[in-house]
């Protein structure tokens, strides 16, 4: 039995001495291990960014070679610090303490040292390399934006922190990572996928070749190209006219939502934010709390939409049939309601009905069609959740599921909203009656006016507006080509858009603002702008709204201007809006005269920054060449 026990033992250690070395030999070698081995270092091999092209093919994002020295933290032996150092064109301090938090974060995981040095630099050092143990150089990409507009469209990219990583695994310290624009958006589009090279080393850390003879080694993925949908021309001629102003653009095609401008002024060079420079550039922009650079004011900026908003009061009033489009009342200069004060209007008095309501912007008309909607039915908190609805089904109040970086969904008060804030009040439709000529409680951001104005210029329906037209080898989203319809009958639209080309005709409000050829279709809004200072509300110069359309039959551009302190809406906004949609219909302007009365009128002095006086420059680079003979503008 002694004899059978001790066989038996020696079986076993046997059969466990085998398994072991099996799972040595076939487990181990598996590609999931592998990161596990100390003996072996990963070495990641980085793709090539995908470019990016406006609507028309233009080249607007590249590549430009980058390259970055990693350490090895354990690796690294004694070297010649200040030859080091010097050859950086780093402090020996900076090498210290950037040592130190390289270690502290993994002493056997490759980081970047110092990222992004010049070719130069890189040339002069590749061949010191061998001197400094623990080093080496990794060669990528870095952005390289062939355009100085753009950059809220365009965005860019920055390395990512620990919550980047924690989020998403596939990036390690020291990568780089879409922060904001198309950049962020398409992020996963764009930045293609990492190889990876595993390297043996000996039992003195030294390199010996690849491990396995590369069998497990994976190739850099490309990013893809993309194509967006804005039009480089237009979009840097709406910056242009944008210059010395606060506000946004949004242009919209109609029949597909593609977005052709998305300008926000003040903006900033996109080449600003790339290489070693970045982060002293960005943390300029983002401690220029006035102008905010860095605030996309197409996108997130919510203001009361004024007298654009009107014309969906109407198509509400048409749809819930308390008027139809002969319906009139007379305009005494003002709308008397409650024994409160009165509602001014500055439409000349008069007979107004639907049509000449809106080309003259009657405050007296739209707050008459807004009581009848919400007195249609006896509780006042149903008939706005009516009311609301309507008015959401244009975009309005949501984030449209666009595929944008930011935004703010606006806001759009409902029954339920009135009831919580006037709890202990019986309110009526005269005490919302602001929201008839946008004024009230309802906030929108440009890009929603923008949308509201296409599905007007559609007859009742839009397209999620989006920024990618293509992507290579691959499909655009479905959202993007899902036709969305408003709660409107399609009847309804055509007095409002008559009245909207009324605007620029028979004494509308926009008849100066004409353009040869072209049937544009418009709404002139002037927003109040309130704010609290130390408590006290305190009225500031207004605001400048205007959307439009055009052409009024099959139109192909929809558009939404808003600027800060502009004072009325035919005064910047409109002039803006005209010049743009005969820049994008013509591919030229023939109004000089709105061109050069923008060009030369600043509201600088509105937003309380000192005016330098000197010539118009854009981004810091030379403008179009649009002005010449150029002298000290005309602040206004």
């Amino acid at each position: 039995m002694k004899k059978l026990f001790l066989v038996f033992i020696t079986i076993c250690i046997g059969v466990i001495f085998i398994s072991r070395l099996f799972y040595l030999q076939v487990y181990t070698t598996k590609k999931s291990t592998i990161f596990d081995d100390n003996a072996i270092r990963k070495e990641f091999t980085y793709p090539k960014r995908g470019f990016v092209f406006d609507r028309n093919n233009k080249l607007l994002v590249a590549n430009q070679p980058s390259y970055d020295v990693m350490i090895v933290p354990n690796e690294v032996k004694p070297l010649d610090t200040t030859l080091f150092c010097k050859l950086l064109n780093i402090t020996k301090q900076k090498f210290i303490s950037t040592y130190k938090k390289t270690y502290r974060y993994s002493p056997k995981i490759p980081q970047v040292f110092v990222s992004q040095i010049s070719k130069e630099n890189y040339g002069v050092l590749a061949e010191k390399m061998r001197k400094f143990k623990g080093f080496y150089i990794r060669k990528r990409s870095l952005r390289e934006y062939q355009t100085y507009i753009g950059a809220n469209v365009l965005g860019n990219i920055g390395e990512v922190n620990y919550g980047d990583i924690k989020k998403k695994p596939y990036y390690r310290k020291g990568d780089l990572i879409g922060r904001a624009g198309i950049e962020k958006s398409y992020e996963e589009v764009l930045r293609g996928k990492k190889g990876v090279k595993y390297i043996q080393k000996d039992i003195f850390n030294r390199n010996i070749g690849s491990f396995k003879n590369g069998i497990y080694d994976t190739l850099a993925i490309p990013g893809k190209d993309i194509k967006i949908t804005i039009d480089h021309d237009l979009q840097a001629y709406g910056e242009l006219l944008m210059m010395h102003k606060r506000g946004g653009i949004i242009a919209i095609e109609p029949e597909t939502g593609e977005i052709l401008a998305m300008v926000s002024s003040p903006t900033y060079n996109p080449n600003d934010l790339v290489g070693r420079k970045r982060n002293a550039n960005y943390l300029k922009l983002h401690k220029d709390t006035l102008a905010n650079p860095l605030y996309d004011r197409s996108l997130q900026a919510q203001y009361v939409p004024g007298s654009p908003f009107k014309t969906i009061v109407a198509l509400v009033g048409l749809q819930e049939e308390v008027i139809n489009p002969k319906s009139t009342i007379r305009c005494v200069g003002a709308y008397n309601y409650g024994g409160k004060k009165p509602l001014g209007c500055h439409c000349g008095q008069g007979k107004r009905n639907l049509i000449n309501g809106i080309s003259r912007s009657c405050n007296s008309y739209f707050a008459h069609v807004y009581k009848q909607t919400i007195d249609k039915y006896e509780n006042p908190s149903e008939s706005t959740n009516r009311w609301a609805n309507h008015i959401k089904s244009f975009g309005l109040g949501n984030y449209l599921n666009n595929d944008l970086s930011v935004g703010n969904k606006g806001f759009v008060p409902n029954g339920d909203y009135y009831d919580r804030r006037y709890k202990d009040f019986r309110w009526r439709s005269s005490t919302t009656i602001s929201n008839a000529i946008g004024q009230g409680e309802v906030l929108t951001t440009p890009i929603q006016l923008a949308n509201m104005t296409a599905v007007i210029a559609n007859r009742g329906y839009y397209y999620t507006p989006h920024i990618i037209k293509s992507i290579e080898n691959k499909t655009i989203n479905q959202r993007f080509t899902t036709k969305h319809h408003s709660s409107i009958d399609k009847q309804h639209f055509e007095p409002v858009i008559e009245g909207m080309y009324q605007v620029f005709n028979n004494g509308g409000t926009a008849q100066t603002l004409r353009i040869p050829g072209i049937a544009i279709c418009g709404k002139t809004g002037t927003a109040e702008n309130k704010v609290k200072i130390n408590g006290k509300s305190t009225q500031l110069t207004d605001h400048s709204i205007f959307t439009a359309f055009a052409p009024k039959d099959n139109p192909k551009i929809a558009i939404a201007v808003f600027i800060e302190n502009g004072y009325w809406g035919s005064r910047f906004a409109g002039r803006i809006a005209s010049l743009m949609i005969e820049k994008y219909l013509k591919g030229y302007t023939t109004r000089k005269d709105l061109e050069n009365w923008i060009f030369t009128h600043s509201l600088e002095n509105e937003y309380k920054k000192p005016y330098s006086g000197k010539p118009f420059k854009i981004n810091g680079g030379a403008a179009l060449q649009v002005i010449e003979n150029y002298t000290k503008p005309t602040v206004n």
